[in-house]
């Protein structure tokens, strides 16, 4: 794995993180007193952030506010998260060792991620992450974010790698179409957060668990240098 940049999404792939997110969505809608929106409803935004979260809770509940009602509420959103950030939220099976093998081979690791950069490395920390990556790459930190491929390069950069020897690991069709952008190959996992099933969204190679991980890049490696 020397020489080889692996980027993994956060929410959804790396971290399952929707029950502390969907807490916190309906924290904030509940301010203008809605009831609860299923999580089903809402984990589908999780890959485009907070603001689309609670836009998605408003429409199932056919309220429409203006901006500025949509920023306050956005506000209690993050203060809310940003308090109960690791309440339930847990790395996935096998991602901790999984990580842990591609750093002691000499893979230089790195997340991109919509989540705001402060939140996320909030979440590393309060999880004992902090140690296993090289560049965390929230929305905020670049012009463009996900699905523009500028923000896989820059955190490719940041890592210390290589785009013509990276991988990225995501779950939703915004990460496919990143790394689709990007010219980098991607994996697919199917327990996170998309609406859509993973296998839809044709990504270079599938794994249903961490396991699976070293593998399946092994096998990409093998099959792009044959190219």
């Amino acid at each position: 794995m020397r020489d080889l940049t692996v980027i993994f999404d956060l929410d959804g792939t790396l971290v399952d993180t929707a029950p502390d997110l969907i807490a916190a969505a309906n924290h904030a809608l509940g301010d203008i007193g809605l009831d609860p929106v299923p999580g089903f409803v809402l984990a589908p935004a999780i890959a485009l952030g907070a603001r689309f979260m609670i836009l998605d809770g408003l429409k199932h509940t056919g309220r429409h506010l203006p901006d500025g009602e949509v920023d306050r509420l956005l506000k209690l959103f993050l203060d809310y998260y940003l308090a109960n950030i690791a309440n339930e939220s847990r790395p996935y099976p096998g991602a901790v060792d999984a990580l842990t093998t591609l750093k002691a081979q000499g893979a230089r690791l790195g997340i991109c991620t919509n989540k705001r950069s402060h939140l996320s490395n909030a979440l590393i920390g309060a999880l004992g992450l902090n140690d296993l990556v090289h560049a965390v790459v929230g929305r905020d930190s670049v012009k463009k974010s996900k699905p523009h491929p500028e923000h896989l390069m820059e955190t490719i950069r940041l890592a210390d790698g290589d785009p013509k020897r990276a991988i990225m690991i995501g779950d939703t069709a915004v990460d496919v179409a990143t790394a689709r952008a990007a010219g980098v190959p991607v994996i697919g996992v199917p327990f996170g957060y998309s609406d859509r099933p993973i296998t839809e969204l044709a990504p270079d190679a599938v794994i249903t668990h961490y396991d699976q991980l070293l593998p399946a890049i092994e096998s990409l490696v093998r099959r792009f240098a044959a190219a």
